[in-house]
Formats: structure tokens, C-alpha cells, sequence
């Protein structure tokens, strides 16, 4: 099944990334000077068009994977305490089971008959 998956999904997805990153492989220059035309160049790199496509998707997706982690922390916390919560009602089901266990076998001495001594 795997193979049949990147047979169908990923080889066809690998070509098309290789095949934008021949197309777009001329440099370009991205500028982070808010003002531009002052003496003083403000930073700048110059890079792959194709690099920078996919540096800004890899930012965007490990963006949007932090956002989701830090929204999903309080339902992490709930399971949490869930499990904490489970763990102690089976370590009270398991005192109890214990105890009336040990209830059981006083209660079946006690009920016994007499034993019958040979003369």
C-alpha cells in the first residue's frame, strides 16, 4: 500500500517541485527596508526564487502547526487530568475489589462448618 502511495502521490508531487525549482531558479532580491531609496541600505538577500517559495511555505506551515499546537493545550490539559482522574478511580476500584475480597473469605471461614475430629 505504501509503495502504491508514493507510486501514485508523492513521485508526481516530487516532479512538479522539481520542475518549478528549474523554472525559478533565477536569483531575486528581497529587501527588509521599510524605506527604500535613503542612503543607507537596509538589509537585504538574495536568494533562488524557488528557495524562497519554499522557505515561506515552510515558514507558514510551522507557523500554522505552532498556532494550532498553543490552541490545543488546554484540551492536552484536559486529557491530562482525565487520565490522572482514571487512574485513580482504578486504584480505588482496586481497594475495593481487595477489600471485599478479604470480607469474602472471613465470611466463608466464619459460615464453615465444624470440623468433625476422628475419635
Amino acid at each position: 500500500m505504501r509503495t502504491l502511495f508514493r507510486l501514485v502521490i508523492v513521485v508526481p508531487i516530487a516532479i512538479l517541485i522539481l520542475v518549478f525549482a528549474v523554472a525559478n531558479r533565477h536569483w531575486v532580491t528581497v529587501s527588509f527596508d521599510p524605506f527604500p531609496g535613503n542612503d543607507i541600505a537596509g538589509p537585504e538577500i538574495k536568494l533562488p526564487l524557488f528557495l524562497l517559495m519554499f522557505l515561506s511555505g515552510a515558514l507558514g506551515v510551522f507557523a500554522g502547526g505552532a498556532v494550532v499546537w498553543l490552541r490545543q493545550g488546554r484540551f492536552r490539559r484536559q486529557v491530562r487530568e482525565a487520565r490522572a482522574e482514571a487512574a485513580e478511580a482504578r486504584g480505588q476500584a482496586s481497594d475495593l475489589r481487595d477489600r471485599v475480597a478479604a470480607m469474602d473469605s472471613r465470611a466463608t471461614t466464619a459460615l464453615a462448618p465444624p470440623r468433625q475430629t476422628a475419635a
